[in-house]
């Protein structure tokens, strides 16, 4: 049973526990998009199983927010007017969670990762990561909490094209500071936890698009971050590969207990997640 049918299975059951749970959303909202999935309870032991057998993470997950966001703002000057790009957002992102932020494009969710990221700060408001303001930290203090606890996934992958997979993993390890006697088991093991066990020593241009996500995932991990925050990660794949990613995402929420924050604006996965904002003008609705 592979990672595809399990994240199949997970979708069923999120979206099952969603229906019964909604209060605004009727039943045919996204009714022309859904994934159809059959699975029943020999599937469910079978992916229980395929889980259980890959080692976990032994990080202790607290049950405190990982990230909390009140009364954000942003707003830009341009062309000496003021653009408002974000109108107070207000949010929770809890331990080992994946959490959507779907909108269309110039709705200000990119924007608002960059916040939850510390790339940009916010006008006004706050915003709390692991208990610390990122809204007050300096830029240098920003980018030693994003160079140890965060990790980034980007749409365009941002792989180093002259550096195989092992390499481009490896890379990051040495960014974060990371002893080198650990870099050969844990670039391994990442490779191995995304699928890619097979295909360690190629380079970019020798990979398939969700191949070369599946690299740009295992390094986003490989110095095990706390919080996960991906950009469109699968707006330039079919949708197969997409819910092959997707299934890598349950995959490393359970084995290294990390949480993750994406924006999509894909509405055919948003049954796996545990949380949707959805957005439109730099609000939530």
């Amino acid at each position: 049973m592979g990672l595809l049918t399990t994240w199949k299975t997970k979708s069923k059951t999120k979206k099952a526990q969603r229906n019964s749970t909604s209060s605004g959303a009727s039943d045919g909202d996204f009714a022309q998009h859904e994934i159809a999935v059959s699975a029943d309870s020999l599937v469910k032991q079978d992916a229980a199983s395929e889980l259980a057998a890959i080692p976990k993470n032994n990080r202790i997950v607290s049950s405190e927010p990982v990230m909390t966001v009140s009364g954000v703002e942003r707003t830009f000057s341009v062309g000496g007017q003021p653009l408002h790009v974000l109108k107070g957002i207000t949010m929770q992102v809890l331990p080992s969670q994946l959490v959507m932020l779907r909108g269309r494009s110039g709705s200000g969710k990119t924007t608002l990762l960059n916040m939850l990221g510390g790339l940009d700060q916010p006008s006004k408001g706050e915003i709390w990561f692991d208990g610390k303001p990122f809204h007050k930290l300096g830029d240098n203090d920003r980018t030693k909490v994003r160079r140890m606890e965060i990790g980034f996934i980007f749409q365009a992958y941002a792989l180093m094209p002259l550096l195989s997979a092992w390499e481009n993993v490896e890379l990051s390890l040495r960014m974060a500071g990371v002893p080198k006697r650990e870099w050969k088991e844990r670039v391994a093991h990442c490779l191995r936890l995304v699928g890619l066990e097979k295909r360690m020593h190629h380079r970019p241009f020798e990979l398939s698009g969700g191949e070369q996500q599946r690299v740009a995932i295992a390094k986003a991990i490989a110095h095990r971050p706390k919080l996960l925050l991906a950009d469109e990660p699968t707006a330039e794949l079919d949708s197969q590969m997409a819910a092959q990613i997707m299934a890598v995402f349950q995959t490393i929420i359970a084995t290294e207990q990390v949480t993750i924050c994406m924006t999509t604006h894909d509405p055919t996965i948003l049954e796996v997640a545990d949380h949707v904002y959805e957005m439109v003008d730099g609000k939530f609705i």
